[in-house]
Formats: C-alpha cells, sequence, structure tokens
C-alpha cells in the first residue's frame, strides 16, 4: 500500500451533548503527529472534525510535518444546503493550505446517508443508524437512498471544485453506491462483521472496477469480546442515561490483544486486495476514557489503538501525553515499520 495511514479525530459534534474531542490544544495536536509519523511510521493521516479552525491548525501541522493530509470535515445533522455551504467553506481553507503543500486531499463527506439530514427519515444520525433490519434489507436490495445521494454528491463536488484543485473523494459506507466518476480516488469506510467475516476480501473486488485507486478510509474495532463481530456498530455498547456518568449497557471484557490481531489481519487482507491505501480507524478517543472499573469503562466503546485518560493522569510510554498505548499501537507500528 502507498498510503499507511491513520485516522486521526480533532473533535467531531455528534450532537449537543457530545463532541468527541472536549479540548483542543495544538501542543498536543503536534506532538501527537509527530508520534503517528515517527513511532507508528504512517506516512498519510486522515484528519476529521467539526470545527473548521480546528481543522485548518491539525492539517497544516501534519503537512509541515511531511504527511499527506486527508482532510474530512463532519457536519452532522443538517440539511444538505447547509451540509453543501460547510464543505465549501471548509474547501476555499484547505485550498490555502493546498497551494503551498500540495499533499492534500479533501474528503468532502462522510457516509452521508446516515450523517445527513434528509436522505433517511430520522430526526438524527442515532435515530438513522438505528433503524430496523428490515429498512436496511430494503436499502440494501432496493438501493433508493442512491439517487438523493449522488444528486447531493454531484452538486457539491461541482461546488468544491470551484474552489479547490486538488483531488476529493468521498468516505463511503459498503450500503452506499456512489457514481465514482466524480472523484478522484474510491474511498470506503470499510469494517469486518460476523455477516462479512468470511467474505471481507471478497466483497472489495467490486469496488476496483471503476478504473480509479481505492482506498480505505476507515478499519478497526473495539477492543472488548466480540467487537470483532461487530465491525463498525461496535461503539453501541453505551448507556447514555446519565450523560453526566456514562457506563456500558452490559458486562463486557477488555481484549486489547483481539483487536490488535483483528485489526492487523483486516489490513493484509486490504494490502493483498491491491488498495493503493488504509487509514486505520482511529488514534485516539479523548472523550471515551480509560477506567479501572470495567462497568465504566467507555474506552471499550472506542476504536482507538492508545487509551486515553482522565484527570490529568499521564502515561508511561509518554509522559508527555494523557494516553497509554494499547496493543493495536505496537502492532500497527510493526506493521507499517515491515
Amino acid at each position: 500500500m502507498n498510503r499507511k495511514g491513520i485516522n486521526y479525530d480533532v473533535g467531531i459534534e455528534f450532537f449537543e451533548e457530545y463532541m468527541s474531542r472536549p479540548s483542543f490544544d495544538p501542543k498536543v495536536v503536534h506532538r501527537e503527529i509527530e508520534i503517528i509519523k515517527s513511532d507508528l511510521h504512517c506516512n498519510a493521516i486522515r484528519i476529521s472534525g467539526t470545527d473548521i479552525d480546528r481543522l485548518m491548525v491539525a492539517a497544516e501541522d501534519a503537512l509541515k510535518q511531511g504527511l499527506e493530509v486527508w482532510l474530512s470535515p463532519h457536519l452532522h445533522d443538517k440539511t444538505p444546503d447547509e451540509t453543501l455551504a460547510y464543505i465549501v467553506r471548509c474547501a476555499e481553507r484547505a485550498e490555502v493550505l493546498r497551494k503551498q503543500w500540495p499533499n492534500l486531499v479533501l474528503i468532502v463527506g462522510c457516509e452521508l446517508t446516515w450523517f445527513m439530514d434528509g436522505i433517511l427519515k430520522g430526526d438524527s444520525f442515532e435515530e438513522r443508524l438505528g433503524s430496523p433490519l428490515a429498512v436496511l434489507i430494503k436499502l440494501k436490495w432496493l438501493g433508493l437512498h442512491n439517487k438523493p445521494l449522488n444528486i447531493f454528491l454531484s452538486k457539491l463536488t461541482k461546488a468544491v471544485r470551484m474552489v479547490f484543485n486538488g483531488q476529493i473523494t468521498y468516505a463511503s459506507a459498503p450500503l452506499e453506491k456512489i457514481d465514482w466518476s466524480l472523484f478522484d480516488f474510491v474511498g470506503l469506510d470499510y469494517y469486518r462483521s460476523a455477516q462479512n467475516r468470511d467474505s471481507y476480501g471478497e466483497r472489495l473486488k467490486r469496488h476496483f472496477t471503476h478504473d480509479k485507486p481505492v482506498v480505505i478510509t476507515e478499519v478497526g474495532l473495539c477492543g472488548y469480546q466480540g467487537a470483532e463481530n461487530k465491525g463498525a456498530r461496535g461503539f453501541m455498547i453505551v448507556d447514555g442515561s446519565n450523560p453526566e456518568r456514562l457506563k456500558l449497557n452490559a458486562e463486557y471484557v477488555r481484549d486489547e490483544a483481539m483487536q490488535a490481531r483483528e485489526l492487523i489481519d483486516m489490513l493484509k487482507i486490504i494490502e493483498t486486495s491491491g488498495a493503493e491505501g488504509a487509514f486505520a480507524f482511529t488514534f485516539v478517543t479523548p472523550a471515551l476514557a480509560y477506567n479501572d472499573d470495567p462497568k465504566f469503562d467507555i474506552d471499550m466503546a472506542g476504536y482507538g489503538i492508545v487509551k486515553s485518560y482522565t484527570g490529568g493522569k499521564h502515561g508511561k510510554t509518554y509522559p508527555d501525553m494523557f494516553w497509554e498505548p494499547k496493543a493495536a499501537f505496537k502492532a500497527l507500528a510493526k506493521y507499517y515499520a515491515e
């Protein structure tokens, strides 16, 4: 793979009560990007977030450090018009960076069937993601979401290319059938679960028929027993009835070794498929902190390859950081180095 990447979150506002990175310190960001390049041996980074200023700070830092940046603005639960205006504003700012550092790709959206208002019924992405099985089957077989999605993406890409002169792509869900003629790369958030475990590599083949390089924009899993069967829905184990004290909705067993093993196995399959690159999901999840009490260890609901601490606790491996690498960190570093 030419792109050996990791997802890096600067703060996605999933809803008013939840920001995935509550605080943003440019010095911490600089250090984490440094570790991503030097210790994880990445040559590319997908930077995701909602606040455009945060995105630009992190992108400029990563570009200065020599990484290829895949910039991925996220705006959730807004109308198509609001989403388009937001992405274009981000594209205008990204073009300023790209003129100085051409090593920048813009991801103009992520799984908008779920995250944008207007394609599926539901007042929030949670409602749309939680659609009954019958709805999901209907989506898969009838594909009624694809026409409005591609109409929007056609309008969006035209607007973006008027202000951004670099390469662009879209981070698609497997259920989305995208008109890839609009883009420079085929982008796919591609997780493995019980449903596609035996066909994970085989199902990738259909994405190589568009005469475009294929990049896996997300691949990963949570670090608890059973998460290897849940794929992209592994995070749905949090009881949010008390937002002030999040806890898990049942008993789960932390299994960092499984997370590491499964992640590398998926990456090997992706590499064998001939993909241009892959971005492991994800580096750090500050809002999902580790806890010694398994009931409140919501880090298990995150896909991070490091576990975050609260209360000012520092890690041992990197004493200047508020997290500690998991087994997946070490496994990914070894895999990318080789």
